[in-house]
């Protein structure tokens, strides 16, 4: 059995992922936990979720769960380096979907897993979404700079970064694609007196409303033409189902920094 522990264990993903991992067949939890002062803190981890008691008890301390644990699910918006810290040097592999990552957060990630640290690092961990990482790049690589890129997203109303991690991956992969700078070719959203599109911009628009769970467009457009790959979650059973790929995934990896398309093996164009 896999032994796992979920951070942000009472959050919207963190009950999906109580939920997948007790139910699964070669899984158990082993830890729980959220943030000081969550008005959940005490309570068991499967009620939580709307289960039958787990005989886990959400705490705020990672430190005492990871002896003889196998693998941390984070997907807090809190501590995520320093528990990914704590449990790599505790022999855990770490499987993160925390969205809201620094630059700087991401490049000690890759630091922790060169120095020995098993992780699957990923802004979203659906197979669709993944794919569409990958059809993006060969799109961006193949169309020329007559096809310009807009990214369009949409979440829920509660959302707290923008754009979303998924969106920043897929500027990431178009503008390196494109050969584009980061910080000087991309356009977060307009406003007022823009004057006419350079070719080698990209447009990134972050939506907000309702219940969204998750939608992202690539727009390819050109004179006469127009291309659009589209991704939509309507649950986040997908996330949660990924997670748990990932978390098998480490079980057999050598230590290094991954992404869902290596859990799922989809091939690079």
């Amino acid at each position: 059995m896999i032994k796992v522990i979920v951070t942000g264990a009472a959050g919207k993903m963190g009950k999906l992922l109580v939920k997948n991992i007790l139910a699964a067949n070669d899984m158990s939890l082993v830890g729980a936990t959220e943030y000081e002062k969550n008005p959940f803190l005490g309570k068991d981890a499967g009620i939580t979720a709307g289960l039958a008691e787990a005989n886990i008890n959400i705490t705020s301390e990672l430190s005492p769960l990871l002896s003889g644990t196998d693998v941390l699910i984070d997907f807090s918006t809190g501590n995520v380096l320093e528990n990914a810290k704590l449990a790599v040097n505790s022999g855990l592999g770490v499987v993160i979907g925390t969205t809201a990552l620094s630059s700087e957060q991401k490049l000690e990630l890759r630091k922790l897993a060169e120095s020995g640290g098993k992780i699957v690092f990923s802004p979203n961990m659906s197979i669709g979404v993944n794919l569409l990482f990958s059809l993006v790049e060969k799109v961006a690589k193949t169309l020329n700079e007559n096809y310009e890129i807009e990214i369009v997203e949409m979440h829920h109303n509660q959302k707290k970064d923008a754009p979303s991690g998924t969106a920043t991956k897929l500027v990431e992969i178009a503008a390196d694609a494109r050969n584009l700078n980061l910080d000087k070719d991309i356009c977060y959203g307009r406003n007022g007196i823009t004057g006419a599109r350079p070719k080698h911009e990209i447009g990134v628009h972050a939506l907000r409303g309702g219940d969204v769970v998750g939608e992202h467009t690539v727009i390819f457009a050109a004179n006469g033409e127009r291309i659009e790959l589209t991704h939509k979650a309507s649950s986040r059973e997908t996330f949660a189902h990924g997670a748990l790929e990932a978390a098998r995934f480490l079980q057999k990896a050598d230590p290094g920094l991954y992404t869902m398309q290596d859990v799922l093996r989809i091939s690079k164009p």
